[in-house]
């Protein structure tokens, strides 16, 4: 295994572990280095790329949620491929998801959401520097976060894209807009990340082993460098982003994809060519390697994210990961020794919503008054790519 630290995005030093609130929490010092990670399996033939660091000076205060108002239930799915209710929830803990339908867009549940998560941190949309939209499925394939940014009101000097990872995509772009805020003497004060997918446009609905997992959704989330007026005793930002870490292993790719296939397209040039208009397969998954591959590494990057925030899984207060399967939730959980009751899902109401699922649950958490301001959350995302990794944040 080789290591190399090639980028120090702040300045290098140590996060104090304080105690505040009845909650441990760490006293921001400027971030660490981020440390990039080459890793070869035992096999020899699997290289696997990893990120890691430690705290970000910035915090989440804003969270919100959209979701189509047509839903499908298990037993709805017994007219349309040859399965069950009960087959279904025992096996991954979903009873309906929610889905659009012809006419509607996806771009516009990521408007409602935005609008919802910037209500609740209080500032306006004029405020936003940086706008990330994590999806794999946009209603314009070169992406939605510059017309979602121009609806909610953004001004033209945010900055606004896309950013693709599949179910991992919501975690990956946190970290990003972390980064931007975190960077030494930077401007920027606020970002506005995005989960949004809308999977049941490129599931296949023939195939019962895919069609019945997955749903669409968005929700978003509002991140801040600015101090918070409680901690007026503290002139620097207590971190919301207390460490993190993320891998990824292309050679994987095939057990999770949905790949290009376009349709021949000849051109009448003085010598006559063949292109192709663009078109894409139906989301092709082996379940059972997917299963493995996230029951194994799920558990070990929360791990080394907890790690990175000097924390165990002891110092916790719930668990989040990406909403796919509770089968692998319950397991990962109980390989990390964190009891059942800490784990957020929302599993059941709306099924794999891709990027969307983690910050909808969140939202869905915070809002009811399970998450509450100062707790410790550990999140997970992972998927397609193969991609995963995790982030452990204090929620306000």
């Amino acid at each position: 295994m080789k290591t190399q630290s090639i980028m120090n995005l702040s300045s290098s030093a140590i996060a104090l572990l304080v105690i505040a609130a009845g909650h441990k929490v760490m006293a921001w010092a400027p971030a660490p280095a981020v440390s990039i990670t080459t890793r070869t399996t035992t096999q020899g033939s699997t290289s696997q790329l990893s990120i890691s660091s430690g705290a970000l000076p910035c915090r989440p205060i804003g969270i919100g949620h959209a979701s189509p108002k047509t839903i499908v239930t298990n037993s709805d799915l017994e007219s349309v491929v040859e399965t069950n209710d009960e087959w279904i929830a025992q096996r991954t803990g979903i009873s309906q998801r929610r889905v659009l339908t012809a006419g509607e867009k996806l771009r516009d549940l990521g408007i409602s959401a935005a609008k919802n998560a910037i209500e609740m941190a209080g500032i306006t949309a004029e405020e936003i520097d940086v706008v990330i939209c994590a999806t794999s499925s946009p209603e314009d394939m070169f992406g939605d976060a510059t017309a979602i940014a121009a609806e909610i009101g953004c001004s033209t000097e945010t900055m606004a894209f896309d950013l693709t990872a599949a179910c991992s995509g919501f975690l990956f772009a946190t970290v990003t807009a972390g980064q931007y805020l975190s960077t030494p003497n930077t401007k920027l004060k606020n970002a506005l990340v995005l989960g949004a997918d809308a999977l049941s446009r490129v599931v296949d609905w023939d195939d019962r082993n895919a069609c019945i997992l997955f749903g669409d959704g968005a929700g978003a989330m509002v991140l801040t460098n600015q101090k918070d007026s409680d901690d007026d005793e503290n002139d620097n930002i207590v971190p919301g982003i207390l460490g993190y870490a993320a891998h990824s292993n292309g050679h994987g790719y095939a057990d999770l994809n949905c790949v290009y296939n376009g349709t021949p397209r000849p051109v009448s040039t003085p010598v006559p060519i063949t292109l192709e208009s663009s078109g894409y397969d139906s989301m092709a998954m082996n379940g059972q390697n997917v299963y493995k591959f996230a029951t194994r590494e799920v558990p070990r990057v929360v791990s080394e994210a907890l790690e990175e925030a000097n924390m165990t899984p002891d110092d916790i207060d719930w668990l989040l990961l990406h909403q796919a399967n509770i089968r692998i939730m319950q397991t990962v959980a109980k390989r990390l020794k964190i009891p059942e009751e800490k784990i957020i899902t929302n599993l059941a109401d709306y099924g794999n919503t891709s990027a969307g699922s983690i910050p909808i649950a969140l939202s869905e958490a915070v809002r009811s008054g399970q998450v509450k301001k100062g707790d410790i959350i550990a999140t997970a995302g992972f998927g397609a790519g193969l991609s995963w990794g995790s982030a452990i944040m204090r929620w306000g």
